[in-house]
């Protein structure tokens, strides 16, 4: 495997859709998806910046305009552990800058301390390793060019860079969520009979679950961690004791879409972790949720990309037989 590069560059300016202050390596950690250790041993060394004004304190507050700027170090010791592997990707869109795959549900986005084997990252790792336009290989080694996550049992489309220009501009994308990303989801019940409105936004706070620390959850004790969300929600077709939905997110935690339709008794099917009662059915094997479509500025040439995925068979397969025709 080439030689890692030891910084990643960044800037960005902070804007929040809940207006209150954010710790600075919690903004950094989700917005440059990487993780929190690796954040704040770079705050310590004086690497990252607020408002030009150097910071040392890794929970210092960052608020609504604040620009957040400098370097993060990455770990040359993790990235080499991580091996290339041939894993089939289907990639939908691809310059020298970026490219857009189709995730299948199944494929883990990165590995972990306890898993690095076949995950995206180790596909991305065998495709680039003879590219000399690719700087994939000069990242983070854990997660190399990626920006976002999908759960692993969540397909649809992910936007990868492929230097750290591109990386820098597409990340601020999606900090100010300029960054356009639909998903498709079928959850149990009828929402349009229950709101009686066939669209609708849900506004509930989500953080790490008290006691099941593996899964998030609706906390709305102040005493307790947690972080504005909102996702909006709009009836796509009315099916048997289900509802075919379309959902849009205006802030990006984890596990959003999942929880708070769990949190308004339409939890998603197939779902395991957040379906209750639910989860246990014979219609899918996975949850049923699909990032079905993907809009961004080209960070080079500026061009709107507006990108569609299909929905896979085990999805199609669900709406036949939920079908009311």
């Amino acid at each position: 495997m080439p030689e890692k590069s030891t910084k990643i560059f960044f800037e960005y300016k902070e804007t929040q859709t809940d207006k209150e202050s954010k710790r600075l390596d919690v903004f950094l950690s989700e917005t440059m998806n990487r993780s929190r250790s690796l954040i704040q041993k770079s705050i310590k060394q004086g690497l990252v910046f607020i408002n030009s004004k150097s910071v040392t304190k890794t929970g210092e507050q960052i608020e609504n305009g604040d620009i957040v700027s400098g370097e993060i170090l990455e770990n040359p010791d993790d990235s080499a552990e991580i091996q290339a592997e041939n894993i089939p990707l289907k990639i939908v869109f691809e310059d020298k800058d970026l490219l857009v795959v189709d995730k299948p549900a199944g494929l883990i986005v990165h590995p972990t301390s306890f898993l690095k084997e076949g995950t995206l990252v180790n596909a991305l790792l065998y495709k680039y390793k003879n590219d000399e336009l690719s700087d994939l290989n000069n990242a983070d080694g854990f997660r190399p060019g990626i920006l976002h996550r999908l759960d692993k049992d969540t397909s649809g489309l992910m936007v990868v860079a492929k230097n750290n220009q591109a990386h820098v501009a597409l990340a601020e994308q999606l900090a100010t969520r300029t960054l356009k990303r639909v998903y498709w989801a079928v959850a149990w019940g009828n929402l349009e009979g229950k709101f009686k409105e066939d669209k609708g936004t849900i506004e509930a706070p989500i953080g790490r679950h008290p006691i099941e620390r593996k899964r998030m959850a609706v906390i709305k004790d102040e005493k307790r961690k947690s972080r504005f969300a909102r996702t909006h929600w709009e009836v796509l077709e009315e099916l048997k004791n289900a509802t075919l939905l379309k959902l849009t997110l205006d802030t990006g935690r984890t596990h959003q879409i999942r929880v708070h339709l769990d949190y308004i008794g339409h939890p998603i099917i197939g779902d395991q972790t957040y379906g209750g009662k639910k989860s246990k059915t014979s219609l899918i094997r996975r949850q049923a949720l699909h990032a079905k479509s993907l809009s961004f500025v080209h960070p080079t040439n500026k061009e709107i990309i507006t990108l569609e995925s299909k929905l896979p068979l085990d999805f199609l397969m669900l709406l036949d037989k939920l079908s009311l025709g």
